[in-house]
């Protein structure tokens, strides 16, 4: 019976699959391949609006649009490079964000909207206000890039500065009987804080305030610059906030007061009779990557999200997360490395960090890569930080943003000892283990035993001083000077700039020019892009997204057959195969970083 109703279920599956969900798919992949042949009329208006979120890097999935979320900070690099060169575009009109922008994502937006006022064209940024929260300091840096910044007339300028929160369980582990115990290496590694502390420690507090005055100090310097104004000019005119639009204005901070439709037919007045505003995403649909000509090719390897091992993070492919699987990104580089016509590789990197073992076989591939004589240079995104620099370290030349979060150069581990906290529920936690003393070290119903801390310390000391290795051989830098600027601590790549943790201010367009440079192709040359790992297809996905029963597979291949549909079949056989692979999978309980 237990068989008949799982077989059932398969069957149900099945039939969802094939009757409802490919139908949606089949149409979504029409619409869009439709709406990617709109022609683009004369005298264009691109409206990019950044209010719907940014992620570092297009994903490489055809259904992670189903999850959410808006245009990728390297899309619209991208596109705004196209723009620029395309005579029916005559304009860019900016919605901002009342909120925050990702530091480092409007660097690389400012400087790209920089390169397309060069070319001639018009920006304006509209706002309807500028909230006192996080880094709105730098969705104000992306408008005051602008030819003109406009503000609705009753939004608020409420940008007076730059705040971060953070949260401390200490109080609240010790009140309801939760220990973590955890190793870190060293005292600036301050992710463990939130499980150890009730407030930051002395170490926390002095980087945390130094990144982020950093951000902020640059923030400031580039919209005063944009603005023609002095930082210190502009700075008092914000910190003396918060301002009404008309108070903004008479201060100088923004340009013209005006409701979005007022923007649009002005900026279409100025665009040229006939003008029409089109949509950044159609646009950038309708251009596609940006392909180029020429005989020799630049690699450009993306990689967004925690770094596991394996091939991916076992979610939804219809979601939108992210995450740099092993696997995938060492064959990504690998494949790079293969192809004849590929000359150099920029390594996209944004990542918080993640498993070392991961990070390690990542490194190894970047290793390979200058080993085959194919320089690599790494373009930092939002950050590139303890794993995401692990993976960075090696490069030829590596490029980050003023703003970008990298360093940390450090490890923690621990786990958390639960037994009080659920007793005081009735809930009783009992172990087994059989073997070594090590074999239930990270059992949550016990504490460690002294043997066993010290054992996890050993292991965490040694993958600290391998971090350091790695980052002295690619850095060239002595052992000892490592250390001085390691510890865990976090540092922007205007700051990591000056110790030496980074060769290059700017973003993908700096990187792909280094690239070219050792690779000894002059710079006016013009090269063909090959992006790395390839997109996968609408059926690959499929595979991965339906973990059906092997009754439901052999259903679905029943049904594929008498489709006369070979790709049907093709793709059912792949579920089952990972199926069987992913049943072998092990997982990793702990991430020291």
């Amino acid at each position: 019976m237990k068989q008949f109703f799982l077989t059932m279920g398969g069957v149900f599956a099945a039939l969802l699959l094939f009757f409802v969900v490919l139908p949606l798919v089949f149409l979504s992949i029409v619409v869009a391949s439709v709406s990617a042949k709109e022609p683009v009329p004369g005298n264009t208006v691109l409206e990019l609006d950044l209010r719907e979120g940014l992620s570092d890097q297009t994903p490489t999935n055809p259904f992670a649009v189903f999850g959410g979320g808006g245009l990728s900070t390297v899309q619209i690099v991208d596109t705004l490079a196209q723009a620029q060169a395309d005579d029916k575009v005559k304009a860019l009109l900016i919605r901002l964000p009342e909120g925050g922008t990702t530091p480092a994502a409007a660097d690389e937006i400012r400087q790209a909207i920089r390169r397309f006022r060069g070319s001639g064209k018009i920006v304006i940024a509209h706002s309807q206000g500028f909230q006192p929260v996080g880094t709105t300091v730098s969705s104000y840096m992306v408008g005051a890039s602008a030819s003109e910044l406009w503000m609705q007339n009753t939004a608020g300028f409420q940008l007076t500065g730059f705040s971060a929160e953070a949260m401390f369980l200490g109080r609240a582990f010790d009140k309801y009987g939760v220990e973590a115990q955890f190793e870190q290496r060293y005292e600036y590694k301050n992710a463990v804080n939130e499980y150890t502390q009730s407030d930051f420690t002395d170490a926390h507090r002095e980087a945390m305030t130094a990144w982020m005055t950093s951000i902020y100090d640059t923030a400031l310097a580039h919209a005063a610059q944009d603005r023609r104004q002095t930082p210190q000019q502009l700075k008092a005119a914000i910190e003396a906030g918060p301002w009404s639009a008309q108070e903004a204005l008479q201060r100088r901070l923004i340009d013209k007061i005006g409701q979005v439709e007022e923007a649009e037919a002005e900026i279409k007045r100025r665009a040229g009779k006939g003008a029409e505003i089109m949509d950044f995403h159609t646009y950038a649909g309708s251009v596609g990557e940006r392909g180029g000509s020429g005989r020799d090719a630049i690699a450009i390897v993306g990689g967004e999200g925690a770094i596991l091992t394996g091939r991916d993070n076992g979610g939804s492919p219809f979601g939108g997360g992210a995450s740099i699987a092993s696997d995938v990104t060492a064959k990504a580089i690998y494949d790079a490395i293969e192809d004849k016509d590929v000359k150099a590789i920029v390594f996209r990197v944004s990542s918080p960090g993640g498993s070392p073992e991961a990070s390690e076989q990542i490194l190894a591939a970047v290793r390979a890569a200058r080993a085959a004589g194919k320089p690599v240079v790494v373009s930092m995104g939002d950050y590139a930080a303890s794993g995401g620099y692990w993976i960075s370290s090696e490069a030829n030349w590596i490029v980050a943003q003023p703003s970008t979060l990298t360093g940390s150069i450090g490890v923690y581990g621990g786990k958390f000892v639960l037994s009080d906290a659920l007793g005081r529920f009735g809930v009783d936690m009992r172990h087994l283990s059989i073997g070594g003393d090590y074999a239930d070290a990270m059992s949550p119903s016990q504490e460690f035993t002294p043997s066993q801390r010290a054992a996890f310390a050993a292991q965490i000391d040694r993958t600290y001083e391998e971090f350091i290795a790695r980052v002295s051989a690619g850095r060239r830098l002595p052992p000892a000077r490592v250390r001085e600027i390691a510890r865990g601590r976090v540092w922007t790549g205007a700051q990591a700039l000056n110790i030496g943790l980074v060769d290059q201010l700017g973003g993908l367009e700096e990187a792909i020019a280094k690239a070219k440079s050792l690779a000894d192709i002059s710079a006016d040359t013009d090269v063909r892009f090959k992006r790395y790992p390839e997109a996968g297809s609408p059926w690959e996905a499929l595979s991965k997204a339906f973990g059906v029963s092997s009754e439901a597979a052999r259903v679905l291949v029943g049904i594929g057959g008498v489709m006369n549909d070979p790709e049907a079949e093709a793709a059912v056989r792949r579920i089952e195969v990972e199926r069987q692979r992913a049943s072998g999978a092990s997982v990793l309980a702990d991430q020291p970083y």
